[in-house]
């Protein structure tokens, strides 16, 4: 870290904070936010002072690169607050990593652990009261990089803005879902942008789920392009559940290297699980959803961190997965471990959890 960055960083406070009229117990994922946000501003080929400012507006020129041809980058990330008030991020630096990544696929430039990971604690340390005590409660964070540069010349930005945004929430979805196995769209393709955390797969992916969503599903399984191969479950990564071996699908060019899912391999194999890193195939699921060996299916990722999956339709055959005690879920083992670990109501033999 560069002490430096941090000694300059520019603070400016609100006047009065909006935390005594918030509701913590009914907040929607995603649609309410801190007082403060931190941003910083990259031109002439650096990136320039660290600043923590009221939660307002940006102001950007219409032919702001970032509306034109997409150069748009985000992460997600929480901090937990345990019992004693101490505040505890988890795995910020597979984030940090898989933002530079993002931004090197996108031609946009990588940014510094200080004003990255550095700046995010500063700005928690401002906001700590927003972060609520309690298992199920947490403070979503989400830093993000958009091309700021005028001009709608088809090249990439010299100037770009990076901001991070701090929100209280709980549990993203509620129950098990319901989803559609894709058989002619595609989330992502070989050579392209779907390993990156970028704006347009997330848009990419709104029209079929809300055809998926009409048909009276929750989300979609992502296949590949030939759509035999099973990838992705809406915004998280997926896991299926054979008998008493988990299957997960290997990170590609087309699947995001989540954080929640590297962590869930590595929690299972530590509780003794058999996880097969694997191309799952379509055609495998679906035998084993007729022959009953299926067992599970979950999806992983920070906001939900695990979702149960009671179903899915392919082909317009829908296939009902069977009841099972939470005890024997493999999906609500790993939540359960997951969740104490982040919130230290259990022990971190992985040295995961990083102290604000």
């Amino acid at each position: 870290m560069d002490s430096n960055i941090l000694n300059n960083l520019k603070l400016t406070k609100v006047a009065a904070s909006k935390i005594d009229t918030f509701d913590f117990e009914n907040v929607k994922f995603g649609e309410k936010f801190t007082d403060h946000m931190l941003v910083c501003e990259y031109k002439n080929g650096e990136w320039g002072t660290l600043e923590i400012k009221p939660y307002a507006p940006i102001t950007l020129d219409p032919s702001a690169r970032v509306f034109h041809y997409g150069q748009a980058i985000f992460e997600g990330m929480k901090a937990y607050k345990e019992e004693n008030n101490d505040i505890w991020m988890f795995r910020p630096d597979q984030n940090f990593e898989r933002f530079n990544k993002s931004a090197i696929r996108l031609a946009m430039p990588a940014i510094d652990e200080t004003r990255f990971i550095g700046g995010l604690k500063e700005l928690i340390k401002v906001e700590k009261e927003w972060v609520r005590k309690g298992l199920g409660n947490s403070l979503y964070i989400r830093p993000f990089m958009i091309a700021t540069e005028s001009g709608v010349i088809a090249s990439p930005s010299n100037e770009f803005l990076f901001c991070i945004l701090l929100s209280p929430a709980k549990s993203y979805y509620a129950g098990k879902i319901k989803v559609q196995i894709a058989d002619y769209y595609s989330r992502a393709a070989n050579g392209g942008i779907g390993a990156a955390k970028a704006a347009g797969n997330y848009s990419a992916q709104f029209y079929p789920t809300k055809l998926a969503q009409e048909a009276g599903f929750n989300q979609v399984i992502w296949t590949d392009s030939n759509h035999t191969h099973l990838e992705e479950a809406g915004t998280m990564n997926v896991f299926f559940r054979i008998n008493d071996t988990l299957f997960t699908a290997p990170t590609s060019d087309r699947i995001l290297d989540g954080v929640t899912r590297k962590s869930l391999i590595q929690l299972g194999e530590s509780l003794g699980y058999d996880i097969k890193i694997e191309s799952v195939q379509v055609d495998t699921i679906l035998n084993a959803a007729k022959n009953g060996t299926l067992k599970e299916i979950f999806g992983a990722g920070t906001a939900a961190v695990v979702n149960q999956i009671e179903g899915f339709s392919y082909k317009d055959q829908y296939y009902q997965l069977p009841e099972m005690a939470d005890e024997e879920s493999y999906a609500l083992q790993l939540k359960n471990a997951l969740t104490k670990l982040q919130n230290k109501l259990a022990d971190d033999p992985f040295n995961w959890t990083v102290k604000i």
